[in-house]
C-alpha cells in the first residue's frame, strides 16, 4: 500500500492536504482531500508532513496524518483478507472522523492500551516530570506507529520491533539515548503485561546498549569566583543570585526556586534549610554554605525574586558571557528541531542544572560520598556518579600537586 500526501499546486497560501492511496494488491489508486490545512511554505514535500512537527498544532496535525495512515491501512487490510474491494465512501468517512479529532477506541492488547493503563495507574505515585517522560514515550511510540503503518499488539513487540524502533530513531534523527529510553520503558510495559497474565515476547528483547559518551559541563571553582566576582546590571542579579545558591546548594530548579527564609532552622549554631524535593518527595536538611547565606544577608535578610525557568535560563547565560565563562566545551546544543553535538562557548550551554552537577563535581572527593548524596538526595551512587565532571581540572591539579608532594 503506498500513501501519498501531498499539497495541491493551486489554490491560496492555506491548502488542504490531499491523499492518493494506492491498493498495490488491488492495483488501484483512491483520491482524497482532506479538511486538514496548512501554509505550503510550512510543508515537507520529501517526508510528506509539517517541516516542524514539535510545534503544538503541527504536533496535532502530524499525529492526525499517522492515524489516517493506520486507519486506511486496517481498513484496507481486511477488506482485501474478505476479498472484498475497498469502498472509497468508507475511507472517506474514516479520513472525516480522524480530522475532527475522533479516534478509533483502542484494541485491549495493543502496546499503547497497556502503556496508557501503566501509566495512568502509577500517575499518583510518581512525580510530574516522570510522568511527562511517560507520555513522551508514548507520543514516539504512537510515531513509530505511523511509521511502520501498523497498530502494535503486545504480540508484536519483539526482537523485529526493537531493530525497527532504532532505524526509525535514526531515519528521524532522535538522539541514542531518547530511543533506548524508549525501547527500555516497553520492556517496562511487557513485565507490567505479564503481572497481568498477558503472555509477551519480552525474553525477545536483547537490548544491546553502547555506552555512551556524555559530556557534562560544569563550572569550575575558579569560574564561580568569576561569576560572583563580576557587577552585573540590576536586572540580572536576581539570577546571578540563583546561580550561586544552585552552585553551592546542589538541588534542582523546581527545589532552589522555591528557597525562603522560613524554611531556616538552626542546629547546634549551624543555619540550615530544611525542604522536601518536589520531585522525589525526601526530605534534604542542607547546611548552609557560607557564600549562601551572604547573599541572604545582602538581600535584606531574604533570597533573591522567584523566576521562572524560562527567563533563569536566558540571563544565567548572559550573566557567564559577561563574567567570561568563555571556555570552548563540547556539548548538545538544539539546532533547528534536534539537539545535536558541537562545540561552543561555556556560557551558551548554561541552563537551569548546570548549578547541581556543578555541586557534585567541585565536592566530589573533598567531602564524603555519603555526605553529598546525602545533600542532592541521590538514593545511589550510580546516579550521583552520573552529575559528574570525568574531567574536572580542579581535581587533575591537585592529584598532579599530590604526585610531586609524594616524590619529593
Amino acid at each position: 500500500m503506498i500513501f501519498e500526501f501531498f499539497l495541491p499546486r493551486t489554490g491560496g497560501t492555506l491548502k488542504n492536504i490531499h491523499l492518493n492511496l494506492t491498493d498495490t494488491g488491488q492495483k488501484k489508486t483512491f483520491a482524497f482531500r482532506t479538511s486538514l490545512r496548512i501554509p505550503e511554505t510550512d510543508w515537507d514535500r520529501e517526508k510528506q508532513r509539517p517541516l516542524n512537527i514539535y510545534l503544538k498544532k503541527y504536533k496535532r496535525l502530524n499525529a492526525r496524518l499517522d492515524e489516517i495512515k493506520l486507519q486506511l491501512t486496517e481498513y484496507v487490510k481486511k477488506r482485501n483478507e474478505e476479498r472484498k474491494e475497498p469502498l472509497q465512501r468508507v475511507m472517506t468517512n474514516r479520513i472525516k472522523d480522524v480530522c475532527s479529532g475522533n479516534k478509533a477506541e483502542l484494541p485491549e492488547n495493543s502496546l499503547l492500551f497497556l502503556m496508557k493503563r501503566y501509566t495512568d495507574s502509577r500517575k499518583e505515585l510518581i512525580c510530574f516530570s516522570t510522568y511527562k517522560r511517560y507520555k513522551v514515550f508514548y507520543q514516539l511510540t504512537e510515531r513509530f506507529e505511523g511509521f511502520i503503518r501498523k497498530r502494535l499488539c503486545i504480540e508484536d513487540v519483539n526482537s523485529d520491533f526493537v531493530s525497527n524502533f532504532v532505524r526509525f530513531g535514526k531515519e528521524e534523527e532522535y538522539s541514542e539515548n531518547t530511543v533506548y529510553r524508549s525501547i527500555h520503558f516497553v520492556k517496562t510495559i511487557l513485565n507490567f503485561a505479564e503481572r497481568k497474565g498477558i503472555k509477551t515476547h519480552i525474553k525477545e528483547l536483547e537490548i544491546r546498549r553502547e555506552k555512551q559518551k556524555r559530556e557534562i559541563v560544569t563550572l569550575s571553582e575558579k569560574e564561580i569566583e568569576q561569576i560572583k566576582r563580576t557587577e552585573v546590571k540590576k536586572d540580572l542579579q536576581d539570577a546571578k543570585d540563583w546561580l550561586l545558591i544552585s552552585c553551592y546548594t546542589g538541588q534542582r530548579f523546581s527545589d532552589f526556586m522555591n528557597f525562603n527564609t522560613g524554611q531556616l532552622k538552626r542546629i547546634s549554631g549551624k543555619t540550615c534549610i530544611f525542604f522536601t524535593q518536589k520531585k522525589t518527595k525526601k526530605e534534604i536538611l542542607l547546611p548552609l554554605h557560607p557564600m549562601v547565606s551572604n547573599i541572604v544577608l545582602q538581600n535584606g535578610n531574604q533570597f533573591p525574586r522567584p523566576m521562572e525557568m524560562q527567563e533563569y535560563n536566558r540571563q544565567i547565560k548572559e550573566v557567564a558571557r559577561i563574567s567570561n565563562v568563555n571556555e570552548p566545551v563540547k556539548a548538545r546544543k538544539r539546532i533547528g528541531y534536534r539537539s545535536k553535538n558541537t562545540e561552543t562557548e561555556k556560557w551558551e550551554t548554561l541552563s537551569s542544572h548546570i548549578g547541581r552537577r556543578s555541586f557534585a563535581t567541585n565536592f566530589y572527593g573533598k567531602i564524603p560520598t555519603a555526605l553529598l548524596m546525602e545533600a542532592t538526595g541521590h538514593s545511589t551512587e550510580q546516579m550521583f556518579r552520573r552529575y559528574i565532571n570525568p574531567r574536572n581540572e580542579d581535581r587533575i591539579v591537585s592529584l598532579g600537586n599530590f604526585f610531586e608532594r609524594i616524590s619529593l
